[in-house]
C-alpha cells in the first residue's frame, strides 16, 4: 500500500483498460480521475492538477502526443506517462513524456512502476538519455503532423460553418413560407366566423354561440402565433418594413395595456402601472412598437401565477423612451437572461413545459427595439422598483430612440 495518496489522471478511451488501471491504482491507495478524449483530458488536467498523468496515444480529438505537448507547456513538473499499444517510445519521450509503458501492462508490477514515476523516476535517466538531434527530428516530424491535423480541422470547421449558415438560411425561409401558408386559409375562417358571430348567416342558439366564441378565441391565438412567426422571420431576414412617423410612446403603451387588462382580470392578476401624465413624443413605427409592448405584457402575464402581480413603468431621457415590465413569476436563471431574446429559445422547451408559445415574442421585442436604435435586456426583477413594486420574477427593459435613424 502506498504511504502517500496521489491523484492520477488516466486519459484512455478503452473501458477495459480504464477498469484495470483503476483497480490496480485504487488498491495501491491512489485516487484515479478518468476521461476518454484528449480535449477533455487537457481540461481535467488543468482543473484537477493531478500528481501524475497516464495517457493513451490513440485517443479521440487530440492524440496522446498532442496532449503531452500541451500539458508539458502548462504543467512542466507533472509526470506524464504514455501507456499504449500503438505509440512509439522515442516519440513519446521527445514530446515531453517522462515514461512509456507498453500494453498489455504487467498487473504485478504496474503499481510499483507508477510509484517510481511519482517519486521522480524518468525513462531518459534509466537508459542514459537520448540524442538531442534525434529528439529534434522527432519533434519536427510531430509538429508537421500536428500542423496537418490542424489544417484538416480548419477545413472541416469551415465546411461545417458553411453548412450551418445554409441550414440557418433554409430555416428562416421555411418559417417564413410556412407562416404565409398558414396565414392564407385563416382569412376565410376569420371572415365566416365573423359572419356567424354577428348573426349574418342566421340566428344562433346559446350552445352554437358558445361554440363560435370558443372557435374565435382559438383562431385569435393561432393568428397571433402566425403573426409572431412572420415578424421574427422578417426581422431575421431584414425584410420587415417600418413606417416611421411621429407618435406618443405613452399613448401607445396605455392603449396596449387597456387591451390586455381583461386578460389579467380573468387570471386574477394585479396589473400595476406607472405612466407619465404628459406625452412622450417620439418618431417611429407606432404599430410595431405596440406589437413589442404587447409581447412584453403577454410574456409577463404568461409566467405570472394566478394572484400574482405584473408591474409596468414608462420612463424617458432626452434621447430614449424606456418601458420596464416586471412580474412575480419564477424568474429566469442568470445563464438564460441573454438567451431568452433569441428566436425559438425557451428556458423550458420540453414537451411537458407548463407555458405555451413559440418562443419568439421576446425576439420580436428585441428586433423592434434595435430597429428603433434601442435594445432590450432582461434582469432579475428583485433588484429594481417598477411602478412602486419590487417583484421576485423577471424584469425586461425595452428602449427605443426618440429620434431613430430612418430605415431604408
Amino acid at each position: 500500500m502506498s504511504l502517500t495518496v496521489a491523484t492520477i489522471l488516466h486519459i484512455e478511451d478503452d473501458p477495459q483498460s480504464l477498469l484495470l488501471v483503476r483497480k490496480l491504482l485504487q488498491a495501491a491507495g491512489h485516487k484515479v480521475v478518468e476521461c476518454s478524449s484528449g480535449v477533455e483530458g487537457a481540461r481535467l488536467a488543468q482543473e484537477q492538477r493531478p500528481d501524475l498523468v497516464l495517457l493513451d496515444i490513440n485517443i479521440p480529438d487530440l492524440d496522446g502526443y498532442e496532449v503531452a505537448l500541451l500539458l508539458r507547456g502548462r504543467m512542466p513538473t507533472t509526470p506524464l506517462v504514455a501507456i499504449t499499444a500503438e505509440g512509439d517510445r522515442s516519440t513519446s519521450l521527445a514530446v515531453g513524456c517522462d515514461g512509456f509503458l507498453a500494453k498489455p501492462i504487467d498487473a504485478r508490477t504496474f503499481a510499483r512502476t507508477v510509484e517510481g514515476f511519482l517519486k521522480g523516476q524518468r525513462d531518459g535517466e534509466r537508459d542514459g538519455g537520448h540524442d538531442p538531434a534525434a529528439n529534434a527530428e522527432m519533434l519536427r516530424a510531430q509538429g508537421q503532423r500536428i500542423a496537418a491535423h490542424l489544417e484538416a480541422k480548419v477545413h472541416e470547421l469551415t465546411d461545417a460553418n458553411a453548412r450551418l449558415v445554409e441550414a440557418d438560411r433554409l430555416r428562416k425561409e421555411f418559417y417564413r413560407n410556412v407562416s404565409h401558408e398558414l396565414a392564407t386559409p385563416l382569412t376565410p375562417l376569420v371572415g365566416y366566423l365573423g359572419l356567424l358571430s354577428r348573426g349574418e348567416l342566421g340566428p344562433l342558439t346559446a350552445a352554437q354561440r358558445k361554440s363560435v366564441t370558443a372557435m374565435d378565441d382559438a383562431l385569435a391565438r393561432l393568428r397571433g402565433t402566425i403573426d409572431s412567426l412572420l415578424d421574427v422571420t422578417q426581422l431575421e431576414t431584414g425584410r420587415m418594413r417600418f413606417v416611421f412617423a411621429p407618435y406618443d410612446f405613452v399613448a401607445v403603451t396605455r392603449r396596449v395595456i387597456e387591451s390586455r387588462r381583461a386578460a389579467f382580470t380573468r387570471k386574477n392578476q394585479r396589473l400595476e402601472t406607472d405612466l407619465p401624465t404628459l406625452p412622450l413624443h417620439a418618431t417611429g413605427d407606432a404599430d410595431r412598437v405596440a406589437r413589442a409592448v404587447a409581447h412584453l405584457l403577454d410574456n409577463a402575464q404568461k409566467f405570472t401565477p394566478a394572484g400574482g402581480t405584473v408591474a409596468v413603468e414608462a420612463r424617458s431621457s432626452a434621447t430614449h423612451c424606456e418601458l420596464l415590465v416586471a412580474d412575480s413569476g419564477p424568474g429566469v436563471r442568470s445563464e438564460w437572461l441573454s438567451r431568452i431574446f433569441d428566436p425559438f429559445v425557451q428556458a423550458d422547451g420540453s414537451p411537458t413545459r407548463q407555458h405555451g408559445g413559440a418562443g419568439v415574442g421576446l425576439a420580436v421585442v428585441r428586433g423592434v427595439a434595435e430597429s428603433h436604435d434601442g435594445g432590450a435586456v432582461a434582469e432579475a426583477a428583485s433588484r429594481f422598483l417598477v411602478a412602486g413594486q419590487r417583484l421576485a420574477g423577471l424584469l425586461v427593459r425595452m428602449q427605443v430612440a426618440r429620434s431613430p435613424r430612418p430605415r431604408e
